[in-house]
């Protein structure tokens, strides 16, 4: 528990240490990261070019039929030029170069029909027709315009090239829409491709390197805390890789582009437009300091929620049994109502900034339309670069309403960060030497030298523990609960180290070899067996190939478990359920003897396996223990004395001390501790029997 306090310290919203260890399991990806940061700023441009395709189609051809028209001599007309009542007429944006002298045309729109007038309107004023005897005057407040009237053939021969070019405008727009699609699907598949091996990367290593971790440290954590950690947490980052990594540069390039596009349409309604910077900035520092203190409050809250749901439901028996219901119920509902109000504060901030951004948005729409739909009226600005700049607000404003999304992803990914790297930062008590001593195969010789151990400092639970247990000897360690039984077992196989002494495996301190080859040479069976989900024939072999199916079938024979598996639908191959539940506590013990016998260790370590089990199994574990144990060393702790009366030694402990050693007779015969734990089961055993002839 000492290694999470997420609940009393959360971090920083952004912290640039964790950053960087972050950037570095992205670092093997660089080139796909870097491809995908290249193809968000193809996606920007085409993002960017739909409204300016959109404004020169407006411009250039859609409301173009009012640009001039120069009248060229026929011998200097080319093909486009326009033929019409014997002039030649090519319209000034048409040319190259400067458009030569020549009397000036222009088509333009009065009372819904269109004319061609010599001369030209040079600003937007009202237009009257006057009619007489089929010839047409264009009356205006400054000057008066005979006129022809445009009709069917002739209109469109004018706008024949605008129809063309808008057609034309209309395929890059298609083409730029499908290949911004192209791009998009691209880029989210590689990105979430990237991501996703990331977190790969730091669940492997994650788990790899909690494999590694002492006992000690599972001991003081959760199991559901630390799959939170493996699995939420590691989800959390993903999320932080893809959506804020890479995709913040999306945002950078979108709004860098904007801001220079919307200069070079035009400086001066750009410069209108960005009025509403500094209040948006403001905004956002507001919204970044109110939104990390109610994001913390929340995850404070949370941690008190699942630690309270986690304990009473872990002891709901305790809780039913002494009818402490609604006492449970009024704190946990006290904890859930703070969540709650917390939960409601971030809200309100969330709710609050979301609408300002769409306040400011439509502030600078506002802006847009009072200056560019003034200087539209007054004929200064096309109404197609109006018409692309309420686009471009529109685009600007969507990274920034995005931001309360990503600043929550953030914030996440911090949190999750800090906690990965507490259990990733978390060396291993024991360590392996540098240069390991090799243990092909050990003889079993075994021998504890003055060893003193405390799980925590200073509280000792062996006290100068000396014994020797010679290969192929069985010793069986007894004692009351706590005198320090187990303890030994765990320091044997070094899940822990000692802080004084020595413990020799074959006349070498244990701690020469690495621990991969001292466990590799010691099988242990517990009184809780362990069964992982799988097959029979998977947990017998725990994946280990050089294991042949005809040795998995011949070590359940020779420990008993091969009758109750023949019994089975898929016998070997039976699917198991999570923890074995589904066998009995008896045929979950033999299926552990048929696991230590299969990979053959030359240290057997029977610890309280054969407790809590049927009369059945256990002349089934009995008939089966000397085959088992032949040809090895045998250490057995066990409570029921009867168990081990033919073992070689036994060695009595008493409050962390050796108080006596010797064999069962020996023992009998000091009248000391063993004696009496003997004649004390004994009264048990003599007890339990007439309870059974009575029932």
């Amino acid at each position: 528990m000492q290694y999470f306090h997420e609940e009393e310290k959360l971090g920083k919203a952004y912290d640039a240490r964790l950053m960087k260890r972050l950037l570095a399991y992205a670092r093997p990806y660089w080139a796909l990261v870097l491809i995908s940061i290249l193809m968000l700023l193809l996606i920007t441009g085409t993002e960017l070019a739909r409204p300016l395709l959109v404004q020169m189609a407006i411009d250039n051809h859609i409301n173009a039929y009012d640009i001039p028209y120069v009248e060229i001599p026929a011998h200097q007309a080319p093909e486009e030029a326009i033929e019409f009542n014997n002039r030649y007429l090519y319209r000034q944006d048409w040319f190259e170069e400067e458009p030569p002298p020549g009397d000036k045309f222009q088509v333009i729109r009065a009372e819904g029909d269109y004319f061609l007038i010599p001369g030209v309107i040079t600003r937007e004023t009202t237009r009257e027709v006057a009619e007489v005897n089929g010839t047409f005057t264009i009356i205006t407040p400054d000057e008066n315009f005979s006129a022809t009237l445009l009709e069917g053939e002739q209109l469109q021969q004018f706008r024949s090239r605008d129809i063309s070019s808008v057609i034309r405008l209309g395929l890059i727009f298609l083409l730029i829409i499908s290949l911004g699609f192209v791009l998009n699907y691209g880029q989210i598949y590689m990105l979430q491709y990237t991501g996703q091996k990331i977190v790969y990367d730091i669940r492997q290593e994650l788990f790899s390197h909690m494999e590694r971790l002492p006992l000690s440290f599972f001991d003081g954590n959760p199991v559901g805390r630390l799959v939170t950690r493996v699995t939420n947490d590691t989800q959390t980052l993903h999320e932080m890789y893809t959506a804020i990594l890479v995709n913040l540069f999306r945002d950078v390039f979108m709004l860098i582009g904007i801001v220079i596009v919307m200069l070079r349409l035009n400086w001066q309604l750009a410069l209108i437009s960005f009025a509403v910077l500094p209040l948006i900035f403001f905004v956002t520092a507001i919204f970044r300091i109110k939104a990390r203190e109610a994001y913390r409050q929340v995850r404070v809250k949370l941690a008190r929620i699942n630690a309270s749901f986690a304990e009473n439901i872990s002891g709901m028996r305790i809780v039913q049994i002494f009818k402490q219901e609604d006492r449970k119920f009024s704190e946990f509902d006290n904890i859930n109502q703070d969540h709650f109000r917390a939960s409601m504060q971030e809200l309100k901030v969330f709710a609050i900034f979301r609408p300002s951004m769409e306040v400011l948005y439509a502030l600078g729409v506002a802006l847009i339309l009072w200056f560019g739909g003034g200087s539209v009226l007054r004929g200064v600005l096309e109404f197609g670069v109006l018409y692309a700049f309420i686009n471009y607000m529109e685009q600007f404003f969507r990274p920034i309403n995005d931001l309360t999304e990503k600043y929550n992803i953030l914030q996440s990914a911090m949190a999750s960060a800090e906690r990965i790297f507490l259990i990733r930062d978390r060396e291993p008590d024991i360590k392996d030497p540098e240069k390991p001593r090799p243990l092909p195969s050990a003889r079993g010789h075994i021998q504890f030298k003055n060893v003193w151990f405390a799980y925590n400092e200073g509280e000792w639970v062996l006290r100068d523990i000396s014994f020797s247990i010679e290969p192929g000897e069985t010793v069986a360690l007894v004692g009351a609960t706590g005198a320090g039984k187990s303890s030994i077992i765990n320091l044997l196989s070094r899940f822990y180290d000692i802080q004084k002494g020595q413990i020799l495996l074959d006349g070498y301190d244990i701690r020469e070899y690495s621990t991969q080859e001292l466990r590799k040479n010691i099988g242990l069976v517990l009184q809780d067996v362990f069964i992982f989900s799988g097959t029979i024939r998977d947990n017998i072999r725990l994946n280990n190939k050089n294991i042949a199916d005809q040795r998995i079938e011949e070590v359940a024979r020779l420990v008993n478990a091969h009758t109750f598996i023949e019994k089975l639908p898929q016998k070997y191959d039976e699917e198991v359920m999570e923890r074995g539940s589904t066998f009995s506590s008896g045929q979950r013990q033999l299926l552990a003897f048929a696991r230590a016998l299969a990979f053959d260790p030359a240290v057997l370590v029977l610890d309280e396996a054969t407790a809590n089990i049927d009369t059945e199994t256990e002349i089934l574990i009995q008939d089966a223990l000397p085959r088992l144990m032949a040809g090895r060393t045998n250490i057995v702790v066990a409570h029921r004395l009867s168990t081990i009366q033919n073992a070689d030694k036994i060695i009595v402990m008493h409050k962390g001390k050796i108080r006596e050693m010797g064999n069962h007779q020996e023992l009998l015969e000091q009248k000391g501790f063993y004696h009496n734990l003997y004649l004390l089961q004994y009264k048990e055993d003599f007890h339990d029997e007439l309870d059974q002839v009575s029932s």
